[in-house]
Order: C-alpha cells, then sequence, then structure tokens
C-alpha cells in the first residue's frame, strides 16, 4: 500500500463550471450569519450555486465555541461529500472544532464519493491533513465563506475565483510583500496550514509521519513569539521536520511584532539547511491567496515565489 503519510503529488480534483453546485459547511466555530448571506452573495456572483448544510449556523448548546454538535458538523461534512451534484465542498470559518470530529467522518464513503474540491484553512488544517492522508486527495488552503478577508479583499477574491475557474492562470503564487528569509531553490509537494495544528496532529491516528521531501507551508494567528518557538521547536523535537525540502512563511496575524517573530523563525527554522520564502501572502493576513495543497512545485527564494508544476485542480 502506498504510504500517504509523507509527501507525494496527491489526487487533483475537477475544476469547477460555471453553474456547478457548491455546498457550504461549519466543522469549526459558530459562523455569523450576516457574514454568510454576504458570501452566499459572492459566490452567486460567480455563477455558483451555493447550498448551506443545515447545521452551519447551528451552535453547540454547551460550548459555544462550536458550531454545532460534533455528530452533526461531521455529517454536514460528509452528507455534502457524498452527494453527487455538488463539486466543491467550502468552509464557512475556522475557529476551532475540526479535531473533534475529524474522526466520525466514514472516509470509505467520501473516498468512494471521488474527488472534489475542498476549501478552508487556519482550524481546517486538521482536514486538509486528513484528506491528504486518508484519501490521497489534494486541497486549497483557501478563504472561507463567512470570513472577512474573503469579503473585504478583491485580491483574496480573484485568487479564489481563478483557482477554482482557471487554475492554469495561477500557477506562479506570492504577493509583492514576499522575499527571501533564507536562500535557495527547493523542489517538493506542498503541504502545511495553521502551524499549530500540525502540532497537535503528532501521536493521534493517521497523523502525517514527517515533511520529508515537502515544501511547508505554515503561517498561524495570535500566537505569541515563546508559543511560536514552543510549536516549532515540538516539530523539530519529534523529527517531523526532518527532510523538508522548503519552507514558505504566510501571515502571522495577532502574533506580537514581526520582528520578533521572524527572530523566532530564523532560530528555529534557520539549522534546516533549507530555503524559506517569508510574507508569501497566504493565511490569517488582510490578503489570502489560495495555496494548493498536495501539487509539486518549486520555492524559489531569489524571486521568492512559489510555481507549481501543474494547475491546482485539474
Amino acid at each position: 500500500m502506498t504510504d500517504l503519510t509523507r509527501p507525494r503529488p496527491l489526487v487533483r480534483a475537477p475544476r469547477l463550471r460555471p453553474g456547478a453546485k457548491v455546498a457550504v459547511v461549519a466543522p469549526s466555530g459558530p459562523v455569523p450569519a450576516d457574514r454568510l448571506a454576504t458570501g452566499l452573495d459572492i459566490l452567486r456572483g460567480w455563477d455558483l450555486d451555493p447550498v448551506v448544510a443545515p447545521h452551519v449556523l447551528d451552535t453547540h448548546p454547551r460550548l459555544g465555541h462550536l458550531a454545532g454538535r460534533d455528530e452533526d458538523r461531521a455529517r454536514d461534512l460528509q452528507e455534502a461529500w457524498c452527494d453527487p451534484s455538488v463539486s466543491a465542498v467550502l468552509c464557512a470559518r475556522g475557529g476551532y472544532g475540526a479535531q473533534r470530529m475529524v474522526d466520525l467522518l466514514d472516509w470509505d464513503a467520501m473516498r468512494a464519493a471521488g474527488p472534489k474540491v475542498f476549501v478552508g484553512y487556519s482550524d481546517i488544517t486538521a482536514l486538509h491533513e486528513a484528506f491528504a492522508v486518508r484519501m490521497g486527495l489534494a486541497t486549497l488552503h483557501g478563504p472561507m465563506t463567512a470570513t472577512v478577508t474573503f469579503l473585504k479583499d478583491a485580491a483574496t477574491q480573484d485568487s479564489l475565483r481563478a483557482t477554482l475557474f482557471e487554475p492554469e492562470s495561477v500557477r506562479t503564487l506570492g504577493l509583492p510583500t514576499a522575499r527571501g528569509l533564507l536562500p535557495g531553490r527547493a523542489r517538493g509537494v506542498t503541504l502545511g496550514g495553521c502551524v499549530s495544528l500540525l502540532a497537535a496532529d503528532l501521536g493521534t491516528p493517521y497523523a502525517r509521519a514527517s515533511a520529508d521531501g515537502g515544501l511547508l507551508l505554515i503561517e498561524d494567528v495570535g500566537e505569541e513569539p515563546y508559543r511560536l518557538d514552543r510549536i516549532l521547536t515540538q516539530l523539530l523535537r519529534s523529527g517531523w521536520l526532518s527532510g523538508v525540502a522548503g519552507i514558505a512563511l504566510g501571515s502571522w496575524a495577532e502574533c506580537g511584532p514581526y520582528e520578533e517573530i521572524r527572530t523566532v523563525l530564523l532560530d528555529r527554522l534557520g539549522g534546516l539547511g533549507v530555503p524559506v520564502v517569508e510574507e508569501l501572502g497566504f493565511g490569517h493576513g488582510p490578503t489570502a491567496l489560495t495555496m494548493p495543497l498536495g501539487v509539486p512545485g518549486t520555492l524559489d527564494a531569489a524571486s521568492a515565489t512559489l510555481t507549481l508544476d501543474e494547475p491546482a485542480l485539474a
């Protein structure tokens, strides 16, 4: 059996066509109804047909940080995925909760439903890892339907729309803010997401064995420099970062002064001897470019770009 726990090129879902039905789910935190309504209007403006899963606007009866009960959030995602009329599943927001429901999903049934587009970031990192390891499916680390960045930032919207409909037009990724932090050029398969979620996945069932040979994309929100130090140190001590080919850094919103964050990143990542590009333009920042996970590409610190070998979607 092929080892899916190490980075390798994954199966790409078909691109979307005008009129495609897309399901919106809430695997993690509660969703503001007004923001959801605005996001749905944007999707309709793209000539998509968005349908909202039954429990998207729920709140857990006792735990207010969750969008409904674990079994309901899992059922929404699984039913949307297994619906043959649905071409993509988009997350409404992150927050916290995906880890609580990921093992409630019937991954065999979802695998049998075939590849579809899956979009989200932040806490959704737990699901990106699960789709990669349990289904061998490439996914999109991209903006979510009821988040402010998606609603307000044109570049964020344009990146997702182009990736969904014309993925060959967004093979070279990066904002003008991007620059090389550590020199070099590396090839590998993209993986990653919210770095605290990657660390939290260690030791869990079906966790990825390591980032060996991969191009690691990491970002986070609300993690002070010492906490980011702890997260990266855990990944280093566990051996999870051994053999990583290159690292692209996104945003570090609400993590403290960026110079302090950069100092931690250099201290913890510098010993790996691999190219590192900072501020590539994904994550919780004011612009969130859509980054494919599970697709081979090249990270170049000199040009501060990530270039995909093939489009994110087939």
